[in-house]
Order: C-alpha cells, then sequence, then structure tokens
C-alpha cells in the first residue's frame, strides 16, 4: 500500500514539473520580439573588409556578390596572409583590391589580425564591414546592412545567414542549426554581432578599444562586448542575409557546431547554464510526451507542443525541404546539448588550419 502511494505522489510531482515546465518552453515558443529595421538610409564612406584563407566554396561567386554591392562610397579590400594564399587567384580574378595581413597583435586570430591590418592601412573611414568570403550576398546586402549606421545610437549592424544544403544529410543538419542563432538574433537579450556580415563603428575600436580587439580570438566576440560597453545599439537585418553554401558531411559539420558553440560559451559563460537549462528541459519534455502518451494516454502528446511550435517556425524560414526541416528540428536540440557539453571541456579550437588556446579574457 505505501510502495503505491509513494509511487503516485512521485508521478503526481513529476507530471506537475512536467506541465511547468511545458508552460514556460511554450510561453518562450510563442513569444518573438518584432523586428525593426526601419532607418534611413546610410550614404557615408564604408570599407567592407573581406580576410580570406584557402578557398572557400563558391569563393569566385561570392566575392563577385561583394563586388556588386559597391559604389562611390562603398570600397572592398581582401586580406590574406601572404601570396601563396589558394584564395589570391580568385581575389585578383574578381579584380577586389588585397593586401598582406601585418598587424603585430599576438594573441589574436588570423581573422582579427586580417581586420586590423585593413584598419591599419585605410584608417580614414567611419565604418568598417566584416564579410567572410564565404558568404553569397544578394545585390542589396550591403545597403540593407549599413542603413542602421544612419543612426548615431547604432554600433553595430548585423545579420545572419542563411546556410543552404550543398551536401548530403548533415548539410540539411546545419541549415536548421543555424535557426538557432536566427532565433537568438530576434531577441534583444540574446543578439550578438555575427562576424560574417557585420557593420560596425571605427570609434569601437579606437585607443584601449583597438587593443581589447586584438587581444581576442574572435572577432565578433570582442566588437559585441565592446558595443555593450559603449552602451550603443546592436541593429538585427534579417532582411540582409547572406547564403553560405555549405557542403557538410558529419565531420565537418560537427567540428563547426563544436568550434561555435565553444566561442559562444568561451565569450560569455552564461551560455552553458542557460543552454543546459533550456535544452535539457526540452528534451525532458519531448521524451516524457512520448512515453506517456504511449504508456498512459494520447493526450500527453499534447506535451509536444513547443517542440512542434519550434519546427513549424524553422520549416517557415527553410527556402527548401520544409518537411525535412521540419522533421530535423526535433533532432535539434539533442545536438545542441552535446555542443555544449563538449564545449564545456573544449580549451583549444581549431579555425582556418590553426590552433588557438581558448583563454578566460577580460
Amino acid at each position: 500500500m505505501i510502495p503505491e502511494i509513494l509511487h503516485n505522489l512521485f508521478f503526481d510531482i513529476f507530471l506537475s514539473a512536467i506541465i511547468l515546465i511545458f508552460a514556460g518552453l511554450t510561453f518562450i515558443a510563442t513569444h518573438r520580439e518584432r523586428v525593426e529595421t526601419t532607418y534611413s538610409p546610410y550614404e557615408g564612406p564604408a570599407l567592407v573588409i573581406v580576410p580570406c584563407k584557402g578557398k572557400d566554396y563558391t569563393l569566385d561567386d561570392n566575392l563577385k556578390g561583394i563586388l556588386a554591392n559597391l559604389n562611390g562610397n562603398w570600397k572592398a579590400i581582401a586580406v590574406v596572409d601572404s601570396e601563396d594564399d589558394p584564395a589570391v587567384q580568385s581575389i585578383r580574378a574578381s579584380g577586389m583590391d588585397m593586401i598582406i595581413s601585418d598587424d603585430p597583435c599576438n594573441r589574436c586570430s588570423g581573422k582579427v589580425r586580417a581586420i586590423a591590418s585593413a584598419m591599419d592601412h585605410f584608417p580614414c573611414y567611419p565604418v568598417y564591414v566584416i564579410a567572410d568570403s564565404d558568404i553569397l550576398p544578394d545585390k542589396d546586402w550591403l545597403r540593407l546592412l549599413l542603413a542602421p549606421m544612419s543612426s548615431s545610437a547604432t554600433g553595430i549592424s548585423t545579420t545572419f545567414p542563411y546556410f543552404r544544403p550543398a551536401g548530403g544529410f548533415w548539410s540539411f543538419v546545419k541549415l536548421v542549426w543555424g535557426f538557432v542563432g536566427q532565433g537568438m538574433m530576434e531577441s534583444r537579450i540574446t543578439r550578438f554581432g555575427w562576424g560574417g556580415s557585420l557593420a560596425f563603428r571605427a570609434d569601437l575600436l579606437k585607443g584601449d578599444g583597438l587593443n581589447f580587439f586584438r587581444s581576442y580570438v574572435s572577432d565578433d566576440v570582442a566588437l559585441t562586448k565592446l558595443c555593450k560597453k559603449a552602451g550603443m545599439e546592436i541593429a538585427y537585418v534579417p532582411e540582409a542575409s547572406p547564403v553560405i553554401n555549405s557542403p557538410d558531411d558529419f565531420p565537418t559539420f560537427i567540428e563547426w557546431a563544436n568550434r561555435q558553440t565553444a566561442l559562444s560559451v568561451y565569450s560569455t559563460p552564461s551560455v552553458f547554464r542557460y543552454g543546459i537549462i533550456f535544452y535539457s528541459a526540452t528534451i525532458l519534455v519531448f521524451l516524457s510526451a512520448i512515453v506517456l502518451a504511449l504508456s498512459t494516454t494520447p493526450i500527453f502528446a499534447l506535451l509536444l507542443a513547443p517542440s512542434v511550435i519550434t519546427s513549424l517556425r524553422n520549416a517557415g524560414r527553410s527556402r527548401e525541404r520544409k518537411l525535412h526541416v521540419f522533421l530535423l528540428s526535433f533532432l535539434i536540440p539533442f545536438i545542441y546539448f552535446y555542443n555544449l557539453l563538449k564545449a564545456r571541456e573544449t580549451s583549444t579550437i581549431q579555425w582556418r588550419g590553426r590552433n588557438y588556446v581558448l583563454e578566460e579574457e577580460q
């Protein structure tokens, strides 16, 4: 009798906890901030910095796409480590100007050095734009990305890419994984500067700001911190989202996902804590819904609502194979939970052929 009472009590407590978590996840899934991007055009000077290392997939088209966005006030410069870099041939064929990275920073990544080098060579621009060599922008990309810089309150204007699958199963997983980043961008609380396509005010890297930037592995982490420290806004422009053609297989995807998560945890330790809580809760409710629906009554399938809402939203964001995206969305919490655990124990990452130690920053 007593064991049965205890069993029922435990089940009631467990079910109450699941329902409370379900309510919280449903609220999160159904409440999104509206993203306003109504700005006057920015017509001032801007320099687009394109760090290049190795020959990215569709690099030739990517460079052409960037050049097609330029005008009399907006220039572009590619930055490479040496004349022997495989990207040099494509850069020269495109007609884009090029310099060799030569900034004296020691702890920085190759990309941070490339950006600092471009600013050393071209110091008079009020606004700089970082464009990764793997992005394929539309013709209005730069105009849209720069528009928020017409407001003096904006320190960073950024967007987030659409990872177009150019391979098999894991390239579609990367597409859906990327929608996590889009969701973070939609909230001012979790918004960050994405360094693949980011405009920033030169004033952020004046004096101590430049020294701070040069000490970092991740350019976007440093710029995000500097922008927040200055009390300036980070504008998100979803209309400026470029495409990244992604021919990923499992090894390339999992290395990329673990690295991205490690950089996030390294820059903001609370990402691990909140991420673990959110994704463990999501997984717990998802699995409980299935077990309870099969073992007791199908009514518990309603607990799948937060996962279904997120999956429908991801399918709506996708430009292809919406059913695939809908189904893969149920897998993402498990993958991201693994990424977080892996990131927690990661002290060194490999990025563009180099190893970087992730240390506590000031």
